[in-house]
């Protein structure tokens, strides 16, 4: 990505999600064995699936195929650095420019992180704890780097770019299987004391409410999360419920999904509907109470609970209109991110500008 003549490399977490990459073709080294490098320890899903895949790959192209296994945070850090080297390769190749034309590299990462050293301290869903994820980064790829919370840099990536580009002061939220967020005021991001800033999912809306994966109760990503809706649905029919929801999952209700919901909801459905209604309830009360403490002039919501469109958006700016203060609803506008599937990775760019310049990117 070419900015203000200068290139910027953004690596985003959530490109390192395919389980398996292949090694090196058989006729380039007709005597020697291919290595298929899997980034997750032996015994995983996607290790047994590359070893069945390398068996029968071996048999057609009569070579030895070695599964090499690089589990726990080592294989992922490695794979995301080869995505940067050969992004760098391919650039300097195609734009003719020098490595030096590189500045660095941005990282966002979920989990509770220590920006100051580069620590990622904890991501439960990778099994991850203290790991030095900003220099292992530099060592491997010869950037510098810049880490910052996932949620953070989707939120950057909207108000440098997208659906908050103007404002001031915004509230991001990343609605999925939990709900992130980020706020920025004054144009920089706001980390809080200790890097927490922005837990939005994990603010109370019933304090003796539905239990949060987080051990509390009442969380608004009990609630309003893709996985809460799928719940909730799923509760829902556990009551005879008429639905068509059953027959988008041909009758296995396990396999339920917030997706499931909006498709049914756009079908008329009136349990799919209902669901999408209190999701926009749950979400505006959540959010008032954002506008009525940060004041901010633009909320963006992003994430597939943005597939509900306006069948979502209608009732949520209604509910928060009727909780928030007047002066803070009038200055606010509650959109869609405009930067599905991209906003972390250019929010990636956009901290390492800031991290390495020490004023917001223009």
């Amino acid at each position: 990505m070419v900015l203000t003549k200068r290139l910027f490399l953004a690596s985003a977490f959530a490109a390192v999600s395919t389980p398996v990459s292949t090694g090196l073709m058989a006729q380039a080294w007709p005597a020697k064995s291919i290595r298929m490098i899997v980034p997750l320890a032996p015994g995983a899903t996607a290790d047994i699936v590359a070893r069945l895949f390398a068996d029968e790959l071996g048999k057609a192209l009569g070579q030895t195929i070695v599964v090499d296994n690089r589990g726990g945070a080592d294989g992922v850090i490695a794979r995301m650095a080869r995505m940067v080297n050969s992004a760098v390769s391919d650039t300097m190749r195609e734009a003719g420019v020098l490595r030096e034309a590189f500045l660095g590299v941005g990282v966002g990462a979920p989990g509770p992180l220590d920006r100051e050293q580069g620590i990622v301290l904890v991501a439960p869903n990778l099994n991850w704890h203290n790991i030095p994820l900003r220099d292992r980064m530099t060592e491997l790829t010869g950037l510098p780097a810049a880490l910052d919370n996932d949620a953070n840099c989707a939120t950057y990536g909207e108000w440098w770019v997208g659906a908050a580009r103007g404002a001031r002061n915004v509230i991001g939220m990343t609605i999925g299987t939990g709900i992130g967020g980020g706020i920025i005021l004054d144009g920089r991001l706001y980390h809080g004391s200790s890097d927490v800033a922005g837990e939005i999912g994990h603010t109370t809306i019933n304090q003796t409410g539905r239990r949060c994966g987080c051990g509390n109760y009442g969380c608004l990503e009990a609630y309003a999360s893709g996985t809460a809706i799928a719940e909730r649905a799923r509760e829902a029919l556990s009551f005879d419920q008429q639905s068509i929801l059953p027959e988008f999952v041909d009758g296995d209700v396990s396999q339920i999904t917030a997706a499931t919901v909006y498709a049914a909801a756009a079908q008329n459905d009136a349990v799919a509907i209902e669901i999408v209604r209190d999701t926009a309830r749950f979400l505006g009360t959540g959010i008032a109470n954002l506008l009525n403490v940060f004041n901010p002039d633009c909320v963006v919501i992003a994430g597939g609970v943005t597939q509900a469109g306006e069948a979502l958006f209608v009732p949520l700016r209604q509910e928060v209109r009727r909780r928030a203060f007047k002066p803070a609803v009038d200055a606010c506008r509650i959109v869609p991110g405009t930067l599905p599937g991209t906003a972390g990775v250019v929010g990636a760019v956009a901290t390492f500008i800031a991290q390495h310049t020490g004023r917001p990117p223009a």
